[in-house]
């Protein structure tokens, strides 16, 4: 038999309460109960009102991304503090960006870069912590968070409400890229079905004969609530397998348009949103960053981590960014996409040949996202930010690095209905610290949840985690993105 499963749209924090929406029986295609739900949503009655539809894609720059040669290159600045590279000039007068962010440049109006952002960490774990999670009381990321207000799952779609894309989940080809996820994975104080769906997890696990992880090769239970499809190719693999038996002559006949519309929900959405086959090829080349490799002479560098180097590149990252839209085009309210090789001490990449590799990567997929979010009418439906862990130091090291530092982060938001086409702040003449009012986590998280939930409606539902409702609505947003 196989099985989807969902949470309420309001289900609380703990997610005890569940609803099946749709079982097809292994020699028939059995009982359906999802058409009433569809009905349901038909009259207007299955969306939670504080929901607003909107979804987040959280690009996350893990490691610590430099501030200077990214946007904010503080030219005026010694040799030594100021970006290695230089700066561009951008669609904002007298605003300028480091040196590999050309297409970001020419779209500034279309971002706003936030200058007095500090995440208050200079160590990775504390740093990686407090930026997933924004400092929320639970402990959990906000991903994690959002889930366990909105629903672990989108009741229309049925797919998680909340999901990490790796470079592993844009393909085999890419298995052998960094794929860290813990402290995007944690649910602190939540329920486990609040975590993130990995895309990426299960890949590469039928080499050497291992079996496959994932939750669709027990009874083909394809239960979204609590066993995540932790193996994405399995998915496709057996929801195939189904629409080739309602495919048959008459399989479907004397079902109603509501009966229909849930065979096309489980068939087709469920699998199409993460299927980068069902995309146009033109908009797969407009996002594609294959180009970005690191180059195979640093595989030489004389650096114990220089075997690592490989495994940083940002080849993935295009890919990925388009599966983000195609998961909030299908209902995730939250996506964040990893993309790793920030730590740029000069042991591994410094910011010498890390940045010559990732800074165009993330440059060219970003830019081909917000075009094409613009094409499809979504700008103002999806918010991305882009930010990391903590920033790096004002002074370049020896190995044409910067290391660790606290007090400033880089930040950029784009999209999400809120004010664009700004630089929110400003550091000082070193570049260390802001020189304006600063902006921290809890900014960040109220930024991002406000723009996701509508707050004086989420303050009157029942049944929701009192600390979390309390901590979001009293919580204050970037002003200057919301004024």
């Amino acid at each position: 038999m196989l099985t989807l499963q969902a949470n309420r749209s309001t289900c609380d924090c703990e997610c005890v309460s569940r609803r099946e929406l749709l079982r097809v029986g292994s020699l028939g295609l059995g009982a359906i109960t999802l058409p009433a739900l569809l009905q349901a949503s038909s009259q207007g009655s299955s969306a939670a009102s504080f929901v607003r539809g909107k979804s987040v894609v959280f690009l996350y720059l893990r490691g610590g991304p430099t501030q200077y040669e990214t946007w904010d290159p503080k030219m005026n600045a010694p040799s030594g503090i100021r970006a290695m590279y230089g700066e561009t000039k951008t669609s904002l007068p007298g605003v300028t960006f480091g040196k590999h962010f050309l297409q970001m440049a020419a779209m500034a109006d279309q971002l706003a870069v936030v200058r007095s952002f500090r995440v208050g960490s200079g160590g990775h774990g504390p740093g990686r912590q407090l930026i997933t999670s924004g400092g929320n009381p639970a402990k959990a990321a906000m991903g994690a968070l959002y889930a366990g207000l909105a629903g672990s799952n989108h009741p229309l779609s049925g797919l998680p409400t909340n999901a990490v894309v790796t470079p592993r989940a844009a393909g085999p080809q890419y298995e052998s890229l960094r794929n860290e996820t813990d402290e995007i994975l944690a649910v602190g104080e939540l329920a486990a079905e609040c975590a993130a769906f990995d895309l990426g997890a299960g890949a590469g696990a039928s080499k050497a004969g291992k079996k496959p992880r994932g939750g669709l090769i027990h009874d083909m239970r394809l239960n979204l609530a609590s066993d995540r499809f932790d193996d994405r190719r399995a998915l496709l693999q057996q929801i195939s397998a189904l629409r080739r038996q309602a495919d048959r002559p008459g399989a479907l006949a004397g079902y109603d348009r509501f009966q229909q519309q849930a065979f096309d929900v489980l068939l087709g959405g469920a699998t199409d949103a993460f299927d980068l086959s069902k995309e146009d090829p033109r908009v797969v080349a407009e996002y594609d960053t294959g180009r970005f490799a690191a180059p195979a002479s640093l595989r030489k560098k004389k650096s114990n981590n220089a075997k690592t180097i490989p495994s940083l590149s940002p080849i993935a990252l295009g890919k990925q960014l388009l599966l983000a839209r195609r998961l909030c085009e299908a209902g995730c309210g939250f996506v964040t996409v990893t993309s790793s090789g920030w730590d740029m001490h000069g042991n591994a990449f410094g910011i010498d040949d890390g940045m010559a590799c990732l800074g165009p990567a993330v440059d060219h997929a970003v830019a081909a996202f917000l075009r094409d979010l613009a094409r499809r009418g979504l700008s103002e439906q999806i918010l991305l930010v882009i930010t990391g862990e903590m920033g790096r130091t004002p002074k370049i090291n020896a190995k044409a690095g910067r290391d660790h530092w606290a007090n400033l982060c880089p930040l950029v938001l784009a999209g999400g209905g809120l004010k664009m086409g700004q630089v929110i702040g400003a550091s000082d003449k070193t570049g260390g610290s802001p020189n304006t009012e600063p902006y921290g986590v809890d900014h960040l998280l109220a930024t991002i949840m406000h723009t996701l939930f509508d707050v004086s409606q989420l303050r009157l539902a029942r049944g929701l985690p009192t600390n979390l409702v309390r901590t979001i609505e009293r919580s204050q947003p970037i002003k200057e993105l919301v004024a």
